[in-house]
Formats: C-alpha cells, sequence, structure tokens
C-alpha cells in the first residue's frame, strides 16, 4: 500500500469509507486502495451495523493486514464497527475522530465502499496543491463505473430557491473541461478530499440529516477556506448500488426519494428558510411528474420525505430500530 518516489517525501492520507450492506463492493474498494502507489494510507473501514456480511468480506480481504480500532490511525486498514447506524455522517465522524490524532495525516478522503479508485489517484489527491493552506476541500472528476467515459460529478452547486443540488458535468463525456473552481459550491460525499485545515475550522458532519446533504452542509461551513479541483484524479463509482440513487435511464427508489428530500427539506430549514416555499412547490411538481410517468411509490416517499412525515411502510421495513429511533420513527 505504501510506496516512495524519490522527488519528493510519501504523502499520507487518511481514508474513511462508511459501510452499510456492502458486502458486495467492498471487497473491490479496498483491493483498489491496496494497490495505490506513492502513498501511505491510513484507511479506517466503518460498519454502521450491516445486516449482511460485510465485516467478513471486510477481513477477508484484508487478511492478517488488518488492524484493530485501536490502531486507526496507523498505516494499513482499521475495521470499526459503530454497534448502530447512525447514519453516513454519524460513520464519518467516527472514522475522522480516529484518523485526527495520527498528525502525519493532514489530508482526509471521505470515499463511498462502491468506489474503485485507479492506482495513481490516492497520491494525486495527496500531492494536489500542497502548499496551499487556504484549501478546505478537494473536488475531482468522478465517472460512472459501468461508463467509465461518462461522467457523474465533478463538483455540485445549490439552487438556494428550492434546495436542489445539481451535479456539474453529470452525464457528459469524459473528456468535458473541468469546471472552474469557483462554481464549485460542495464536493460529492462518494468521494471527497477535506483538509485538516477544513476540519479543524468546520467540525465534525452533521448527523442529523442520516442520509444525504451532509456534504453539502458541511461545505457551507468552510468560511474563508476555498474548494479546489484536482483535474489529474479521477474515481469511479458504482453509483445506486446501496440504496438505490438515481442514474441516468432509472428513477430513484422510494427509499432514496424519502431520504433525499427528507434532507433537502432540513437543510433549507437550518441555511436558507425562504428557499422552504420553492422547495415545496417543486417537490409537489416533481411528484406530479413521476405519478405521471408510473412511479406512484416514488412520489409518495418524496412528498412524505420533504413535509417531515414519517417514511412509508417499506422504507420503514428496511431501516433498523436504532435507524428509526435515529430519525424519530
Amino acid at each position: 500500500m505504501a510506496a516512495s518516489l524519490a522527488s519528493t517525501p510519501t504523502p499520507h492520507l487518511g481514508v474513511v469509507i462508511v459501510t452499510y450492506n456492502a458486502a458486495d463492493v467492498i471487497a473491490d474498494c479496498l483491493r483498489a486502495l491496496q494497490a495505490a502507489t506513492g502513498v501511505v494510507l491510513h484507511v479506517v473501514v466503518v460498519d454502521n451495523a450491516s445486516r449482511d456480511h460485510t465485516n467478513a468480506v471486510v477481513r477477508d480481504t484484508i487478511g492478517p493486514t488488518l488492524l484493530s480500532p485501536a490502531q486507526a490511525g496507523a498505516a494499513g486498514i482499521a475495521l470499526i464497527k459503530a454497534g448502530v447506524n447512525g447514519g453516513f455522517a454519524a460513520g464519518v465522524n467516527l472514522g475522522l475522530s480516529r484518523l485526527a490524532r495520527a498528525p502525519e495525516i493532514d489530508r482526509f478522503w471521505l470515499l463511498n465502499p462502491d468506489c474503485i479508485t485507479p492506482p495513481d489517484t490516492p497520491r494525486t489527491l495527496a500531492m494536489y496543491r500542497q502548499d496551499d493552506p487556504q484549501i478546505g476541500l478537494i473536488a475531482h472528476r468522478v465517472v460512472y463505473a459501468d461508463n467509465p467515459e461518462m461522467i457523474q460529478i465533478d463538483g455540485g452547486t445549490i439552487d438556494r430557491r428550492t434546495g436542489i443540488t445539481h451535479n456539474i458535468n453529470q452525464f457528459a463525456d469524459r473528456t468535458a473541461p473541468v469546471p472552474k473552481e469557483a462554481q464549485i459550491e460542495f464536493v460529492t460525499g462518494a468521494s471527497l478530499i477535506a483538509t485538516r485545515a477544513f476540519y479543524e475550522a468546520a467540525g465534525p458532519m452533521a448527523e442529523e440529516y442520516f442520509l444525504y446533504y451532509e456534504e453539502v452542509d458541511w461545505a457551507l461551513r468552510r468560511g474563508p477556506l476555498r474548494i479546489a479541483y484536482c483535474p489529474e484524479a479521477v474515481v469511479l463509482h458504482k453509483a445506486g448500488s446501496a440504496i438505490g440513487s438515481q442514474r441516468m435511464g432509472s428513477v430513484a427508489s422510494p427509499f432514496s426519494q424519502y431520504f433525499k428530500h427528507r434532507a433537502r427539506a432540513m437543510f433549507l430549514r437550518k441555511n436558507f428558510p425562504p428557499g422552504l416555499i420553492g422547495g415545496m412547490f417543486w417537490s409537489l411538481a416533481k411528484a406530479g411528474q413521476l405519478v405521471l410517468q408510473g412511479h406512484g411509490p416514488e412520489a409518495r416517499a418524496l412528498l412524505r420525505g420533504y413535509f417531515g412525515l414519517a417514511p412509508p411502510a417499506s422504507v420503514l421495513a428496511a431501516l433498523s430500530p436504532e435507524a428509526r429511533e435515529r430519525i424519530g420513527r
């Protein structure tokens, strides 16, 4: 996992991977990180009480190099069992708190378990503009794993009138020009680099969202620190593998609809209250569109999420008792 290049010191990079029922994807993610070159990786896998055999897959993939939670700041891969499913941000915060204890780690990488990283990407992200103390977050190109020539996101923007977020260059060809840094307002939580300076300024992620918008809210707390874009780095993402997020040619699952639009309303209420009205009209219009397309369950989940109602029975059934308690249901 660690390799040195003679020209510059080998950088250290902390990696947090939050898993929940990720047994079908986590092995590929970890094997790709093991193949990284020119960087020392400190990887923490935080498992949010998976109901499948995620933990066994992690152990089988890593073998004797698996570190104990007490060694989470050490180079290698550590598995931390959260014990409960407290949501994405809760898992991230647990991992970050462990990694932050290692003073040699100056950058933290939040990475989804369904992401695949080329061998040179970790070093590229660890080294990019290391001499700029004003960088808080680093975006980079994320492409679809099943269609690597198609971009999923190059960073995101926020419509404050509705709370809707937009993926820059989504569905564009991989050869598309990179975005201007000034237009990027947040970095996707699927693959996000945060500097130690950002973490110390912004603090931990807000855990009340449970899913979605955590990284959007986090980016707004960066103060004078900037969002940079690393054009040389790319990550492949098996989008929608865990919770049915939307991808080209598909509609997001009721589970995804509920939590995304629940989080959108929470985000607006916290950061841009005037947008709640526009957000309401957008939600009604989108739900109507879904109904006309024959996606009634998805439409109902969207509206129940935005208006703060209990999740549909199918969504509730997918949650553990601890997760239900966390979202107040």
